[in-house]
């Protein structure tokens, strides 16, 4: 037994990780009929093959399989197949003559384009010989369709013999193989024709498709410019090495992201967060790869590796996204699956009742069969969703609205409630002055005194005083003999007098319930504020009320959701009082005083009657987050943004949350319409192939027409990312 484990554990150690990019995949059933494939040869183990970013991913033991055995049964399919970790060790310098070329051919110049003009030329001559030597008709098209037949025959034959049968190719080799039989030669050659277009066209779709994403790797400028010394050498932006200084110029993409050194500027975030207004940044800011350098030069230091900057996590994420199927696609799926023997279970009894049953013509009988099983392929179908859902997720994330996965993306749009977080997600997660109140001198004078005391102090409310008086322009006037009193206050000697910024309580402590303004002090509370005391000599001299205000944007984002008629609510561990001011100001429900256990029962109820979104900060709301149907975490472009939940805000702006909705119900609808489209020209067609009314080369116009206007409707959600 033990000799038989080690001899397990050996083989498993054996096999080797490989990845590979295949090229000519124009629809999911393609990645099927490879996994199928693949998945046969022995010695292949954990087989998955994503149709978006046409990566294979396998365990391979080569004593078992060779790779070129695995690369050959690819080929033998129809599709190309480069290996992934030798393209990018070519394209990190190493050199390699025998090395594929990574990158991507105009479609004009692929093979697909070729064969499609060979047998185009073909037809062309075949019609004008048919013309000029009518006794020749009959033959002149022969050729069009024998070398579509060859070319689609083997590889129909090859699918079959990978496990199969029921492919596209095989149907249409059938369809053309009788139509030559039933000498209906110029339908034989317009049907490989019109295949060969389709499958150009849906590919040219597809890369269409695809490109939604891959323009976010465009983000990223190729080369940047290094610091060395007193010079600035350009270097490719993929040999960029942590800790490296990179000078940006104004009106340069930044390269990595990074931390600034030196200067100052705004810099244009949109096109990866979403966030139309620049951001200021300065010594010590954070930068990611793709922004825009506005106006002034700055001197960035190299934090992350170009394989694992901003960009690159956001288009891994959501590929990973684009490979997970939804629901509805997995339904999809299963109805294909049973489909296609459907259709061809019905052309086989086409051909063979109405001759047995009632003497009918064969030919007529044929023909329309022949034409019943072009109709079979589900590629329409089975693209309908996942060509949606592909584009949909695109959109969202060059708008900043991350979104991983196809179920995530279906659920958020039949979202009836949003939950949100108060602290760092409706409001700012840090108090401001909000009320000056003087009595012996100005609002200036007190806000001064105040912040020379807290200068040097890192506590919150000690911030935001230094912050308001810092916009306000009030100078900082010298303190000495600073002293903190823990819970209480912090005092220091100013202008020759003991200042003394402290808590109500300590206040009366300090001179008595009589002096301290109790009343404005408790209607200041009752707006849900923070109110300090602010002492001089034991006297009271004026309060200072600061609270967490509302983002900017929560009550647009709060309105937005009232538009698509989803009901908001606020979840806060906060007392009743801070909650209902800052839920009253926003015009939003609010439940207070909740521990976080309370937070889980409240979502839990608020699912009972529907969907329910929860949003938050991702870091304390970790549990809401996963146990709400969809997790949306506010992030602006953090770890904790890309890593958590089921969606996440790049641009931090609780507006995205009303995006998200409307991008999710555009894909629903995107999706109804392709279904649509594609189970409405099957039917039509159907009938009307029985009835006589539909040629061939209409009936193979169905499948690829329909595939063709299935990707190009879900292409248009990509506008809603410009």
């Amino acid at each position: 037994m033990l000799d038989e484990a080690h001899t397990g554990q050996t083989m498993a150690e054996s096999k080797t990780a490989l990845r590979y990019k295949v090229a000519g995949m124009d629809c999911p059933s393609c990645a099927t009929k490879i996994e199928t494939a693949v998945g046969r040869l022995p010695g292949i183990k954990d087989v998955s093959l994503s149709y978006h970013s046409q990566v294979l991913k396998l365990r391979l033991d080569e004593a078992a399989t060779p790779r070129e055995r695995l690369e050959g049964t690819i080929r033998s399919l129809g599709f190309g197949v480069e290996d992934l970790d030798r393209i990018q060790v070519v394209a990190k310098g190493e050199t390699d003559a025998d090395a594929p070329d990574p990158a991507g051919q105009m479609w004009w110049t692929t093979a697909k384009a070729q064969l499609t003009g060979l047998i185009g030329f073909l037809v062309a001559v075949g019609f004008l010989v048919s013309w000029l030597v009518p006794h020749l008709g009959d033959f002149a098209l022969v050729p069009a369709a024998l070398v579509g037949l060859v070319v689609f025959g083997r590889r129909a034959l090859a699918l079959a013999r990978a496990g199969s049968p029921f492919s596209i190719e095989m149907l249409m080799s059938i369809a053309t193989v009788g139509a030559l039989i039933i000498g209906e030669t110029a339908e034989a050659s317009i049907v490989v024709l019109l295949f060969a277009v389709g499958e150009l066209l849906e590919g040219v779709a597809a890369g269409s498709a695809r490109s939604g994403i891959e323009a976010l790797a465009a983000l990223v400028p190729p080369t940047a410019l290094v610091i060395d010394g007193e010079i600035a050498r350009e270097v490719p932006a993929l040999r960029l090495e942590i800790g490296q200084v990179v000078l940006v110029r104004p009106g340069d993409r930044v390269p990595a992201d990074g931390e600034v050194v030196d200067g100052e500027s705004d810099v244009d975030e949109s096109p990866v967060t979403g966030e139309s207004i620049p951001v200021p940044k300065q010594v010590g800011s954070l930068v990611i790869a793709g922004g825009i350098n506005a106006t002034g030069a700055l001197r960035v230091r190299v934090t992350r590796a170009a394989a694992d900057n901003t960009i690159a996590r956001i288009i891994h994420l959501v590929e990973e996204a684009q490979a997970s199927k939804s629901p509805t696609a997995r339904f999809i799926e299963r109805f294909s699956a049973r489909y296609t023997p459907f259709v061809i279970l019905v052309a086989v009894l086409t051909v063979l009742v109405p001759p047995f049953a009632f003497g009918a013509d064969w030919y007529t009988w044929i023909y329309r069969g022949l034409a019943l099983l072009l109709i079979g392929c589900p590629c329409a179908l089975v693209l309908s969703t996942p060509a949606a859902i592909t584009s949909g997720i695109a959109a969202g994330a060059r708008r900043g609205l991350l979104i991983k996965g196809g179920a995530a993306l279906e659920t958020i749009g039949r979202v009836t409630t949003i939950a949100f977080d108060k602290t760092g997600t409706l409001t700012q997660g840090r108090p401001q002055v909000t009320d000056l109140v003087s009595l012996t001198g100005t609002d200036r004078s007190l806000l001064g005194i105040a912040a020379a005391v807290e200068n040097g102090s890192s506590h919150p409310i000690a911030r935001a005083i230094l912050d308001r008086a810092m916009g306000d322009g009030v100078p900082l006037r010298p303190a000495r003999e600073q002293k903190a009193l823990p819970g209480r206050a912090a005092r220091a000697v100013v202008g020759g007098k003991l200042i003394e910024v402290g808590s109500p309580r300590h206040a009366v402590e300090r001179c008595g319930s009589e002096t301290v303004l109790s009343d404005r002090i408790a209607a200041l509370e009752d707006e849900g504020k923070t109110v300090v005391v602010v002492l001089a000599d034991a006297q009271v001299v004026g309060l200072i009320a600061l609270r967490d205000e509302p983002r900017p944007d929560a009550l647009l984002g709060i309105a937005a959701l009232r538009q698509l008629g989803v009901r908001s609510v606020m979840l806060t561990g906060d007392n009743t009082r801070t909650g209902q001011a800052i839920g009253q100001k926003l015009g939003i429900e609010v439940k207070a005083g909740l521990l976080p256990e309370d937070k889980l029962s409240e979502i839990a109820a608020l699912k009972v009657r529907a969907p329910v979104a929860m949003v938050g900060d991702g870091i304390n709301d970790g549990p809401a987050l996963a146990a709400a149907d969809v997790g949306i975490a506010m992030g602006g472009g953090t770890d904790v943004a890309l890593e958590t939940a089921d969606a996440a805000l790049l641009g931090n702006r609780v507006e995205g949350v009303a995006d998200l909705i409307a991008l999710s119900r555009a894909t629903m609808t995107n999706i109804h319409q392709n279904v649509a489209v594609a189970l409405g020209l099957k039917a039509v067609f159907l009938v009307t192939t029985l009835l006589g009314v539909t040629d061939l080369w209409l009936a193979i116009l169905a499948d690829t027409g329909a595939t063709v206007l299935v990707t190009l409707n879900a292409l248009r959600l990509l506008r809603r990312a410009q």
